[in-house]
């Protein structure tokens, strides 16, 4: 009875919570545990430093990729391939919306995209809602297959503090090509979705009206012609290379510095952890140095925001989550341990409810992953599952959908009817189950 009154706790903050956004989440989280603390008697759990810190290292780094104008340089070169192959806009645009995420570690990017992806498609006769949606749902699908990611990063801490040290190559090799598989499938459903232009009679009963018509083919304001500064491709250049040496440490640890733990045992690597969040740090020192980006206005962009935000959700509801959890471990151990052995999938659903339930793949993480590690559940079956980490598609609440539908100038992209037969839902699902089959598979070969 005590297990069950504790999960409608936890699970009422998640649903008050998200109500307020990240911040929000994070601050009703402390209800919770004031009430597991006082009500319940449980130890408070432990707040995932090492996570934390990894997260604010990273979201510096990309802050300062952001206002040095490095991510504009990136956002202008997939504006210059997809004004290069307008008829492949609808395979084209999830791809591009994908790779930049993975690059940036954020799927905020992509609302610069929709516009560009709108102007293309229509003036190409393409119905928008093709290319459009999932392009949005591939800006998520990019967080989960990113090593500047807040998700990843969370991963390798979670799983380093579990004693499994995975490298973030291993982890990478598994999240990449699972999540680009799921986009391309979602992409190549997408092709022949919904009605051609010419076909569609709501369509055309919006563009008799000379008016509507204009508004639903005027320009769109382009990246390609204008000249940017050398500092901008110095930022990128940077943090590209930043990205490289972090990979090319997690795939060769002897290169780490070894230190001795105590006497008479052999020295251990320095945790990958900790390596990342130096090497962020000093990519961001270094933009900072040579860009002419002023520090303060950091603080300013709109991907910093939304990485601290990310930082302090998760710093409440895993140290929430992690408290209800650890003082029902033997029965959850029991109880998941068993289930998640006999039916792998059932971690998916899991992963999958609990992001749609706080609208964040790396809140998702920081509750349902220590979970899964502490009940002993294979992280083999962890990492297979990654895809799953992103579920918040399945009602259309999440802002870069509707970012997406507020670009459609066509109204070709919306919500149905039923809120849940939205633009999103199809592809999003072939996204995320093609996702996890694939992982599946590669996390069972590689691992």
């Amino acid at each position: 009875m005590e297990l069950i009154l504790g999960f409608l706790v936890l699970l009422s903050c998640l649903i008050i919570g998200v109500r307020h956004g990240g911040i929000g989440l994070a601050a009703i989280s402390g209800v919770g545990l004031l009430i597991f603390t006082f009500v319940f008697g449980y130890k408070p759990g432990n707040p995932p430093i090492d996570v934390m810190l990894t997260i604010m290292a990273v979201v510096t780094c990309a802050g300062f990729l952001q206002t040095s104008g490095g991510l504009t340089v990136m956002l202008k070169y997939a504006e210059k391939l997809l004004r290069s192959n307008p008829k492949y806009v609808t395979i084209l645009a999830p791809i591009t919306t994908w790779f930049l995420t993975v690059l940036c570690g954020t799927g905020h990017v992509v609302y610069t995209m929709f516009p560009i992806i709108y102007d293309i498609a229509i003036k190409q006769n393409i119905r928008p809602e093709r290319p459009m949606a999932v392009a949005s749902i591939a800006s998520q699908m990019g967080i989960c297959a990113s090593p500047a990611s807040v998700a990843i990063v969370s991963i390798v801490a979670f799983m380093a503090m579990h004693g499994y040290n995975y490298s973030i190559v291993q982890i990478l090799s598994i999240a990449i090509p699972a999540t680009f598989s799921g986009v391309v499938f979602a992409a190549l459903w997408s092709l022949r979705r919904g009605k051609d232009l010419d076909k569609d009679e709501e369509f055309q009963k919006l563009i008799s009206d000379p008016k509507q018509k204009e508004y639903v083919y005027g320009d769109t304001e382009s990246l390609i012609d204008k000249e940017l500064p050398t500092t901008y491709y110095r930022a990128m250049f940077i943090f590209l290379a930043g990205i490289v040496v972090i990979a090319i440490f997690g795939s060769f640890p002897d290169l780490v510095p070894h230190f001795s733990a105590a006497a008479g045992k052999p020295p251990k690597a320095l945790s990958m952890t900790v390596m990342i969040q130096m090497l962020m740090l000093t990519v961001a020192a270094l933009i900072l140095l040579t860009c002419d980006v002023k520090a303060k206005d950091v603080g300013n962009g709109s991907v910093f925001r939304a990485g601290m935000v990310a930082l302090i959700s998760v710093y409440g509801v895993a140290w929430m989550a992690d408290t209800f959890f650890d003082n029902h471990i033997a029965l959850l151990k029991e109880f998941l341990g068993q289930t998640v052995t006999a039916y792998p999938w059932a971690y998916a659903l899991v992963a999958f409810f609990t992001s749609k339930l706080v609208n964040s793949q790396a809140a998702a993480i920081a509750i349902v992953v220590p979970m899964a590690l502490n009940v002993g559940v294979d992280p083999v079956i962890i990492l297979s599952f990654i895809s799953a980490c992103y579920g918040y598609f399945f009602l259309p609440t999440y802002p870069s959908d509707l970012a997406c539908i507020g670009f459609d100038r066509s109204g070709t992209t919306k919500i149905g009817k039923y809120v849940i037969n939205h633009s999103f839902i199809i592809p999003g699902f072939i996204g995320v189950i093609s996702g996890c089959c694939v992982g599946y598979v590669l996390a069972h070969t590689i691992l």
